[in-house]
């Protein structure tokens, strides 16, 4: 996709579907390209339309984006999918001289989890001039000095790159000096004096010129320095090196004071005029007097600054040397120190994006965790590998390089574990090898897959009849493991009919507790015994029941039947009636619970068939029954 130049902002969007579908994930790649230093607000691309998102659905799929910068130097509209500028950014200050630039954005949506990578390109312009690292140098050259010497002068130095780094020199009209300009392996400029005409002393001690550098930007730039050149007397001969190019090998990290190289110069002078001295060339850069130093009797070059091959794999010292005689002329030689990588960076994870809680009944194969992993060092050294332990239901799969995703490799249960602190462990392939480990919280959250169940398979209840309505006759509990709602119980009973009419006119429940309740006083007469079905239910979505039967039985009441007579008095029960007299006249002795005159009391005339009778009617206990018998005898 490649877009118009927008205002303020000009440059293009590249939009590269790199189409990689891990465990559903669909991974894109997006590229930028915005100047340094906009202003907040600054407008750099619509992701949602470069990558064909619902806008309205942005805050609600969670869209985010997460940078490994130490600054939010971009940000996203959530009401319009524009990717803005939120910080104003110094190209010099976040990559220094880099030749690319960039940041590195993660774009995460969710439901479903989606991830896009995005590379946001930081232009250079041109908002830095050359410039010298002092206003005013000073030259001794002697009169000797044959034309075609070359001087080496201090380089400028310019935080552009590209075309708005330094391109060229020049120097000031003048009778003796041209300049020579060189370039570097790294494409930097650096110039020397050449001499073209001999100088004489005694017709002038000293000369002035002005030094301008250049820069290739538009507008270009520049800054200047004077250089003032003091013409000596004549020094004969002048130091040799011994290679025109001197080179070495350093690990990264070499502690202070180790020894690179020594330098080996030799003047044919005697006295101070073959003394060499040592030292950096005019033109070696800042950086490197930072890391190195010469010293100046011995020529022994070592370290002194924290030397990492992270930020350099080569650096190019020039050095010099010099005589102490008067009139001393410098030679110069360039020496290249390579930096060896060592396993000094132990990888660093970062987790783009984590989806907790999981559902207990996701499939295999859900996105947990969208994991990226670096490391800054090289070749073995930089190669990492990511492991979880085994013994959980998850895997780990590589997409990009560099780039994992945490999957769920078989269904969970939450009743049996609900949260898992899975450990992930990054480990580069260095001698010896570096690691660093992340612990990711995975919470398990409930689905309603248990049903309640009762702590009994089935209850059997007695009470006594005549009891009191609404007077509590039992209790059921039942428990559901899962959690929340869907754990959450009531309890009902079931419809249907005793003796004709709704059980539901005979006995109710408390839906929280389960405690049951008779709404009517029971006869054991009328109903010696009846089933209920309880029903317990969980508030999940759908929700989950059980049942149990309640077997309720009536106990019957034993009643002392007496029946109050005068003494030696005879009660004949030729049949019916004078039975349901004995029967009524005892009821009352029994509600009146006496025991007085009890040797007066006979049942005398009752046959067996009679007393059964009235047993069969339950209007006798056996008791009665056993009082007749012996009367009888």
């Amino acid at each position: 996709i490649l877009r118009t130049p927008w205002v303020p902002v000009t440059g293009m969007v590249i939009c590269l579907l790199l189409c990689a579908c891990v465990v559903d994930l669909v991974l894109a790649q997006i590229r930028y390209s915005i100047p340094e230093e906009l202003e907040h607000g600054a407008f750099v691309g619509n992701i949602a339309e470069d990558l064909g998102l619902d806008v309205a659905k942005l805050s609600a799929r969670r869209f985010r984006i997460v940078s490994g910068a130490n600054k939010q130097y971009l940000e996203v509209n959530l009401e319009n999918g524009i990717l803005f500028v939120n910080e104003k950014i110094d190209r010099e200050e976040l990559c220094e001289r880099s030749p690319s630039c960039f940041l590195h954005l993660q774009v995460v949506i969710e439901n479903p989890l989606e991830l896009y990578r995005v590379e946001v390109e930081i232009l250079d312009v041109n908002d830095n001039s050359p410039s010298f690292p002092w206003s005013e140098f000073n030259l001794d050259i002697t009169e000797s000095a044959a034309p075609g010497s070359c001087f080496p002068l201090e380089s400028a130095q310019d935080q552009d790159v590209g075309s708005n780094s330094l391109r060229s020199y020049q120097l000031s009209a003048n009778e003796h000096f041209v300049l020579n300009i060189q370039t570097r392996n790294d494409g930097s400029k650096f110039a020397e004096l050449v001499l073209d005409t001999p100088l004489d002393r005694e017709q002038q001690k000293k000369h002035e010129m002005v030094l301008t550098a250049y820069d290739g930007g538009s507008p270009e730039r520049s800054g200047t320095a004077l250089i003032t050149i003091t013409v000596l007397d004549a020094n004969d001969n002048v130091p040799v090196f011994d290679r025109s190019v001197y080179r070495a090998s350093l690990v990264e990290n070499a502690p202070w004071g180790t020894l690179v190289l020594k330098l080996n110069a030799t003047d044919l002078d005697e006295g101070s005029n073959g003394e060499v001295t040592y030292a950096f060339s005019g033109h070696a850069p800042l950086k490197v007097r930072e890391l190195f130093s010469v010293d100046p009797y011995t020529g022994e070059i070592r370290v002194k600054g924290i030397v990492d091959f992270e930020k350099a794999s080569v650096y190019e010292l020039y050095v010099q040397a010099k005589d102490r005689g008067p009139s001393a002329v410098a030679v110069h030689s360039k020496v290249l120190v390579d930096i060896l990588d060592v396993n000094d960076n132990a990888p660093e994870v970062i987790l783009t994006s984590v989806s907790t809680p999981v559902q207990e009944d996701a499939p295999p194969g859900t996105v947990i965790a969208v994991i990226s992993v670096m490391d800054r060092d090289s070749g073995e050294n930089g190669n990492v590998d990511c492991q979880i332990p085994s013994n959980v239901p998850f895997q780990l799969h590589s997409s990009f390089k560099n780039y994992y995703t945490l999957v769920t490799s078989e269904f969970l249960d939450r009743e049996a574990v609900s949260e898992y602190n899975i450990t992930l462990t990054a480990r580069d392939l260095g001698s010896p090898p570096l690691s660093t480990r992340k612990t990711v919280l995975v919470q398990v959250s409930d689905i309603n897959d248990n049903p309640p169940r009762f702590s009994q398979p089935s209850y059997t209840v007695y009470v006594t009849e005549n009891n009191a309505p609404g007077a509590s006759i039992c209790s059921v509990t039942a428990f559901d493991p899962d959690s929340n709602q869907n754990a959450y119980l009531s309890y009902s009973i079931l419809e249907g009919q005793i003796q004709g009419m709704p059980v539901s006119t005979y006995v109710s429940i408390n839906s929280d507790n389960g405690n049951i309740y008779a709404l009517r006083s029971f006869d054991y007469e009328q109903l010696r015994n009846f089933q209920i079905l309880v029903q317990a239910r969980d508030s999940g979505s759908p929700p989950l029941s059980s049942n149990v039967t309640l077997h309720i039985y009536h106990q019957h009441t034993k009643y002392n039947v007496t029946c109050r007579c005068t003494t030696n008095s005879v009660v004949s029960v030729p049949g019916q009636p004078s039975l349901w007299k004995l029967f009524l006249r005892a009821y009352m002795d029994t509600k009146l619970k006496t025991q007085q005159q009890s040797n007066n009391r006979r049942f005398l005339g009752l046959n067996p068939k009679a007393i059964n009778q009235v047993r069969n009617r339950g209007e006798l206990t056996e008791q009665a029954n056993h009082i007749s018998k012996k009367e009888q005898q």
